[in-house]
């Protein structure tokens, strides 16, 4: 009785094709969604990029006109760090700081076991980018201020996004649904104070 090894299934071919126990078959090349890691690095390693908003225009190039593209207005970053405030004085001089500029601010009320605002902040921080310098965004770690802190701003679940203008509390967002909901409700809530 003779059996088929799995490599002459496979090739297509009977036992008797099959390879001795000894032989190994030749390593298939790579699929072709894999061709470029088979490449050497001096065919793909160049890469040039057209100049564009973040690009820096040559130094003469703006004063001579050479270039042919007009450098538009920069963007603003991709995302802004919030401000954390671990104390009632830091909020009392954020809100005056934000009364003066005749502006809100928001704040991110957050805990470090809380995995909702470990994710929810970076998406914030990229909203905070939307709005800079305009408006402010500020991260609260609960367990990190005094307790008459979160009292005062009335928190009692976690995440919480508030709006403040005026040294009082104008909206608010409870974050425990998904990240993109919680955006677009924050983004709301801003528009409104605006």
């Amino acid at each position: 009785m003779a059996t088929t090894s799995a490599y002459a299934v496979a090739a297509g071919g009977d036992a008797a094709a099959a390879p001795s126990r000894g032989t190994l078959l030749r390593p298939r090349p790579p699929p072709s969604r894999l061709a470029f890691l088979s490449r050497t690095p001096a065919r793909w390693a160049s890469i040039s990029l057209s100049p564009g908003l973040n690009h820096a225009a040559p130094a003469g190039a703006a004063a001579e006109g050479s270039t042919g593209m007009e450098m538009e207005e920069k963007e603003g970053p991709a995302w802004v760090e919030l401000e954390p405030i671990g104390s009632e004085e830091q909020l009392d001089r954020a809100l005056v700081a934000a009364q003066q500029r005749g502006a809100p601010i928001v704040l991110l009320w957050t805990a470090s076991w809380c995995r909702k605002c470990i994710y929810l902040k970076p998406k914030l921080e990229k909203l905070a980018a939307e709005y800079y310098p305009r408006i402010l965004f500020y991260c609260v770690d609960v367990n990190a201020v005094p307790q008459k802190l979160v009292n005062r701003a009335g928190v009692t679940k976690m995440p919480s996004i508030q709006t403040w203008s005026d040294s009082q509390k104008q909206g608010e967002v409870i974050g425990g649904h998904e990240s993109w909901m919680v955006i677009d409700d924050v983004r709301k809530m801003i528009e409104q104070e605006e």
